[in-house]
């Protein structure tokens, strides 16, 4: 009898963690669609007015931070999102931490394994603080400036405005980075 209700209690508790989880996560997905939808559309016209993707490089240099900043200033005071890969383009802003690594180097070796899919979300606790990763997977259209084979003029504009650029070298496929919403206990 008292086996039965541990394994019961034990059961439930577990539910009930699932369960806090869940609208954490939601809250996360919501943060992370907020700033990759401002970022996406803003990147899509500045494409679609210049294939080059020299218009879209100068708006990502100017106003991607920007944007960022914005975002998180609509936030509740307990949360936040960011931007952050494992080949950086600016140090400074969007380093990545040890978990961040972490979280990336699963989804490369998902990648690798074929077992990838760009909707898994990672919903992992660090002290206080739940962290929601979706991933970034470069995309054809993104190989103008993170690509292997870029144009003489994106090359001089990256080492104009990035002089320590990392975020080059990149397939079609490959993870690019993540975006993250770090949501803390209230």
């Amino acid at each position: 009898m008292k086996l039965s209700t541990l394994l019961l209690s034990t059961l439930l508790l577990g539910s009930v963690a699932v369960a806090d989880e869940m609208p954490v996560k939601k809250e996360g997905i919501q943060y992370i669609k907020m700033l990759g939808g401002a970022l996406k559309s803003e990147l899509k016209g500045h494409m679609k007015k210049d294939p080059s993707g020299l218009e879209a490089l100068a708006f990502c240099t100017g106003s991607a931070d920007k944007i960022t900043n914005e975002v998180n200033a609509k936030l509740p005071a307990y949360a936040k999102v960011r931007r952050t890969a494992l080949k950086v383009r600016n140090d400074k802003v969007n380093a990545p931490d040890a978990m961040d690594e972490k979280v990336m180097k699963a989804y490369e070796a998902a990648i690798a394994a074929k077992t990838f899919t760009p909707k898994d979300i990672k919903v992992v606790q660090v002290g206080d603080t739940t962290r929601v990763y979706k991933p970034l997977v470069a995309k054809k259209v993104c190989l103008k400036c993170h690509g292997t084979d870029l144009s003489p003029k994106i090359s001089e504009a990256l080492k104009s405005a990035y002089p320590h650029d990392h975020a080059t070298g990149f397939k079609e496929g490959d993870l690019r980075g993540v975006i993250v919403a770090e949501i803390k206990k209230h």
